[in-house]
C-alpha cells in the first residue's frame, strides 16, 4: 500500500526557509571574511587637470590599510604597488588596526617609501579599534575614539609618522607645504582627522611674488571626507581632494552600493570620482574605498579592498 503523502505544514516551511536564511548569511560572512577582505584590486582614474603642456602624472592613492601583524597577503600586494612606479603616492590615513603593527607596516611599504609621499592621520593612527555594535553606524558616524566605558588604546603615532618621514614622505597635519615635482609646483594642503574634529586649515602654501603664474596645482589631502571639509576646500580653491574612511560602505548590497559612509557624506558617494560643489566652485574628490577593515569586523561584501591609480593629464 503507497503511503498517503501529505503538504509540508505551515511551521516546517518556515522552519526551512529560516534555515536557508542562516545559511545564506553564514556564506555571506564565510565569503566577506576568507575571500573578499583579501581581494585587492586597482581602481585606475584619470582626470584632465594638469597646466596646459603639462606630462601626464600618477598618484597611487593609499587609504585606511588597517594593518594588523599576521597580515601575510595584504604585506605581499602593498610591496607590489611598487611596481606600478607612481609619480606620487598619497595616503589618507588610518593605517593601523593593532599596536604592534608599525614595524611589520613599515616594512610592507618600504619599496613605496622610495618614491616621494605625503600623508594624514586618520583616528585609528592615533588609537586602536575597539569592538562595536555595528548597527550604531546606521544611527549616525561616532567621533569619539571612547565607548564612554573604556579608555581608548593609544598607538604609538610618533613611531609612525617617523618611520614615513624617515622615507621622505611629508606629513601634511593641519600643514600646507609646495613640493616641485615633473616640471610642477604641487601646493598641497590637509588636515587632522576631521572624524575626530581636529581639523584645522593651515591655507595654501605660499612663497615668492607672483607664484600662482607659474604651473602649479592646489591638492588638499584629509581623511574623513565630511561636508564641512569638502567645502572649505572647494571654496578655497582646491584643484583636487583625495580622501578615505568610508570604507566604500564595505558591506553593500549588490546593484545599490553603500549602506552607510561612516560620515555625513551621501552614501553614493562612499567610493569613486565625484565631483563635489560648494560656493560656486567644484572640485573633483577622490574617495577610496580602503585597503583594509577593522580587525573587530574583518569581512567585506561587494566592496573589494583597493588601491587608487589617478592619472592627471594636461587641461585641453
Amino acid at each position: 500500500m503507497t503511503p498517503k503523502r501529505t503538504a509540508p505544514s505551515r511551521i516546517s516551511q518556515l522552519g526551512a526557509a529560516a534555515g536557508l536564511a542562516v545559511a545564506a548569511g553564514a556564506g555571506a560572512v564565510a565569503y566577506g571574511a576568507l575571500i573578499e577582505r583579501n581581494w585587492f584590486s586597482i581602481r585606475e582614474e584619470s582626470l584632465a587637470i594638469l597646466p596646459a603642456g603639462s606630462a601626464p602624472f600618477t598618484i597611487l592613492h593609499l587609504s585606511d590599510i588597517h594593518f594588523s601583524p599576521g597580515q601575510h597577503k595584504k604585506v605581499a600586494w602593498l610591496r607590489s604597488l611598487a611596481e606600478l612606479k607612481p609619480d606620487l603616492v598619497v595616503n589618507t590615513g588610518d593605517n593601523l588596526s593593532h599596536k604592534d603593527a608599525i614595524p611589520p607596516l613599515l616594512d610592507a611599504l618600504t619599496p613605496l617609501l622610495a618614491f616621494p609621499g605625503v600623508f594624514v592621520p586618520g583616528s585609528n593612527d592615533y588609537y586602536a579599534p575597539r569592538l562595536k555594535n555595528p548597527f550604531t553606524y546606521f544611527t549616525g558616524p561616532s567621533q569619539s575614539p571612547s565607548d564612554g566605558k573604556h579608555k581608548p588604546v593609544e598607538l604609538d603615532t610618533d613611531s609612525l609618522f617617523g618611520g614615513f618621514g624617515a622615507g621622505g614622505w611629508v606629513n601634511l597635519t593641519n600643514r600646507a607645504q609646495s613640493i616641485p615635482m615633473k616640471g610642477i609646483r604641487f601646493d598641497f594642503s590637509g588636515v587632522d582627522d576631521p572624524h575626530l574634529k581636529r581639523e584645522r586649515y593651515a591655507g595654501w602654501p605660499r612663497g615668492a611674488a607672483g607664484q600662482d603664474s607659474a604651473p602649479h596645482l592646489k591638492v588638499a589631502v584629509i581623511h574623513a571626507p565630511y561636508q564641512r571639509v569638502l567645502d572649505h576646500f572647494t571654496k578655497d580653491g582646491a584643484d583636487l581632494l583625495l580622501a578615505g574612511h568610508t570604507h566604500g560602505g564595505q558591506v553593500c548590497m549588490p546593484g545599490y552600493g553603500a549602506l552607510v559612509s561612516n560620515c555625513d557624506l551621501p552614501t553614493w558617494r562612499a567610493k569613486g570620482l565625484h565631483d563635489w560643489s560648494a560656493g560656486g566652485s567644484t572640485t573633483p574628490v577622490n574617495v577610496s574605498a580602503g585597503i583594509g577593515t577593522s580587525r573587530m569586523a574583518p569581512f567585506r561584501f561587494a566592496c573589494r579592498p583597493e588601491a587608487v591609480v589617478l592619472t592627471l593629464t594636461a587641461r585641453a
